[in-house]
């Protein structure tokens, strides 16, 4: 009457014939199965069997069709893994998966004929220091082209082209050219005139902030795609970059037909003292990047931070030569890349410095976007430029600039910066993170 288990009556049994048991094939006896009445599951079905000295050994075997718990839910957890049977059909992977949630937009291939010869012009332009080096090197493997090269490097070395004044290479039809409406159209790029400049006075632009390459400057200074010659008649003006890029063979010839100039004081006194309107540099002018290649370490989007507190190089020609000061402020140049913050990694940008002081130019690590995507690449982003000149400063001329006096032009001249972002920054600049900032 306890709790128990019975063994099943012995009643209702058949027998099954023999089997082989533990290898002793002879002595085995005969197993016998029966199913019980009494059992709560009566599918259950007993095996006892009898080796040759009597004991009994019993086990329980499942029913047709029972599964055990334990292995359905093995089989379940390892369903992927077992081999299909021939009425099942299993795929592989879907191809393309992910790419619909990748993080690099990809641009489409429906773009307008005109983006896509926008975006032509402004690569050609972005990789030509590049682009001239290997084509130079190309034709350097070619023996019969030694004679012509060997001259051509030595003119390079030597050439004063740069630094004579004399726009001997510059071609306006060049300059002109409808290739450089579809290099300003690609940001897109604007200039904007405060105030007319009279032909009869001498200019010394002042270009901020620098941003990692300069395109606005190179837009509105270098070309006339923004229509300088329209808002400046009568005045000739000059963009001014570092000597060195004019000992590159090819890309000097290049951007000297574009009439870049030298940015050394030599080039500078030469430009504003020659030419012009009655042979003295009337109705000249250059641009200078005011903040240089220090400048652009701290280009960063939504940020106006302008290297200019120790610049006082650029006033001492203006009053050597007698040139007007004119600020020039460009809205958007330093939304066109991302690159590395300073602030967020100190070690990077005490190197980038290092570099400055032993190289002369610095190496920012920066990014935008690629020709077919929007996110990964050195191609700028296709964002508003908008490059406001200012009202001039009057200088008068003086052989050895007096130190107040030069100070004195500096104030003036960061109090018309200054005006030109309070008039201007909720216009074009309505999506900065800070305000305008003198940092050094």
């Amino acid at each position: 009457m306890d709790a128990s288990p019975r063994s099943p009556t012995r009643g209702i049994h058949r027998r099954i014939s023999s089997r082989p048991l533990n290898g002793h094939e002879k002595d085995m006896s005969s197993a016998e199965a029966r199913v019980s009445e009494n059992s709560d599951s009566p599918n259950l079905v007993y095996e006892q069997f009898q080796n040759k000295e009597g004991e009994h050994l019993t086990s329980v075997t499942p029913a047709d069709g029972y599964k055990d718990p334990q292995q359905q839910d093995q089989a379940e957890t390892n369903k992927h893994e077992r081999t299909p049977s021939r009425d099942e059909l299993v795929s592989g992977r879907r191809a393309g998966t992910g790419w619909d949630r990748s993080a690099i937009r990809w641009a489409p291939l429906n773009v307008p004929l005109k983006r896509r010869l926008q975006t032509l012009v402004v690569v050609l332009h972005t990789i030509c220091i590049a682009a001239g080096l290997a084509l130079f090197f190309f034709l350097c493997t070619i023996p019969l082209l030694w004679p012509i090269l060997l001259p051509y490097l030595i003119y390079v070395l030597f050439s004063k082209a740069a630094t004579s004044g004399e726009h001997s290479h510059r071609s306006e039809r060049f300059r002109r050219s409808p290739l450089w409406s579809l290099f300003a159209s690609y940001f897109p790029a604007r200039l904007h005139s405060s105030q007319e400049l009279p032909n009869t006075r001498k200019y010394v632009f002042g270009y901020h902030p620098h941003g990692i390459i300069s395109h606005g400057a190179f837009a509105a200074f270098a070309t006339e795609a923004l229509g300088f010659a329209q808002l400046f008649p009568g005045i000739t003006n000059t963009l001014l970059t570092l000597d060195s890029n004019f000992r590159i063979p090819l890309y000097r010839d290049y951007i000297l037909r574009m009439g870049l100039a030298s940015v050394n004081r030599d080039s500078c006194l030469n430009l504003l003292s020659r030419g012009g309107r009655n042979g003295e540099g009337m109705g000249r002018a250059i641009t200078i990047v005011i903040g240089g290649a220090r400048e652009s370490l701290d280009a960063q989007p939504g940020a106006m931070r302008l290297v200019l507190a120790s610049r006082k190089g650029f006033i001492k020609i203006a009053v050597r030569s007698g040139a007007d000061l004119v600020p020039v402020l460009a809205f958007g140049e330093n939304d066109l890349y991302d690159q590395l913050a300073s602030d967020s990694h100190p070690r990077v940008h005490r190197l980038q410095l290092l570099a400055k002081r032993l190289l002369g130019f610095t190496v920012p690590l920066f990014h935008a976007r690629g020709v077919f995507n929007y996110d990964v690449g050195i191609m700028p982003y296709r964002r508003p430029l908008n490059v406001v000149v200012g009202r001039p400063v009057h200088v008068v001329q003086a052989e050895k600039p007096d130190p107040r006096y030069v100070e004195e032009l500096h104030a003036l001249y960061v109090e018309e910066l200054r005006r030109i972002w309070d008039e201007w920054k909720d216009v074009f600049a309505r999506d900065r993170k800070e305000e305008m900032e003198i940092v050094e």
